[in-house]
């Protein structure tokens, strides 16, 4: 069994492969690059990594491990995750269908509050998390590791995983005026809209 942590190059392989498949993440800093613009994205990418370094957190010193436990508990920060998916993808939806952009691209100076709000609250109610971390962590740390040990590996997931997502937002900026030509956007909003809804609808179904 470790006794510290194990910053292996299987362990670092481990994560970015992780925060290189598609999801959530990378469909919600996406899209509010885009509406919103770079600084938007940017702070998406900031709310995600602080949802994700409180999970880790909580998993270092116990606390995630009762969450999935207790499975009322596990239940309500799954339904607010599925609810606030749908929320979204309803709303791109609407979108979509209206083609009106005018007034939301002229919001520009909220951008950064409604992209962290974004990335927080779709991280945080994702439970779903937690098992990864509990899954992930007891293979290179030791059960009886300090706490700084756990968390030390830990935070390595959002540590890369905001720092890939930045550097996804400075990329999609770049080609932010040639995307937000009204048809191009309106099939953008469609396409994540349907992909938000399909994840809240898979979030739904698991158990």
């Amino acid at each position: 069994m470790f006794q510290e942590a194990d910053m292996s190059v299987e362990f670092i392989a481990i994560v970015v492969m992780v925060i290189l498949i598609p999801g959530v993440d990378q469909l919600m800093v996406l899209r509010n690059t885009l509406v919103r613009g770079r600084i938007a994205g940017i702070a998406t990418a900031l709310g995600i990594g602080l949802a994700s370094a409180i999970q880790a957190a909580l998993v270092s010193i116990g606390i995630g491990a009762v969450i999935v436990a207790v499975q009322p508990m596990f239940e309500v920060i799954r339904w607010l995750g599925v609810t606030y998916l749908l929320w979204l993808g309803i709303g791109a939806l609407r979108s979509a269908i209206s083609g009106t952009y005018a007034q939301e691209e002229g919001r520009k100076a909220d951008g950064a509050l409604f992209g962290f709000r974004d990335g927080m609250v779709c991280n945080i109610t994702n439970p779903k998390m937690f098992v990864f971390y509990l899954a992930l962590l007891p293979q290179f740390v030791g059960a009886t590791a300090p706490v700084m040990h756990w968390l030390m590996l830990a935070l390595m997931v959002p540590a890369f995983g905001t720092l890939w997502l930045i550097g996804m937002a400075l990329a999609v900026n770049q080609a932010r005026n040639l995307l937000l030509r009204r048809t191009v956007r309106r099939a953008i909003d469609g396409a994540s809209g349907l992909l938000l809804v399909a994840f809240g609808l898979r979030l739904a179904r698991e158990t």
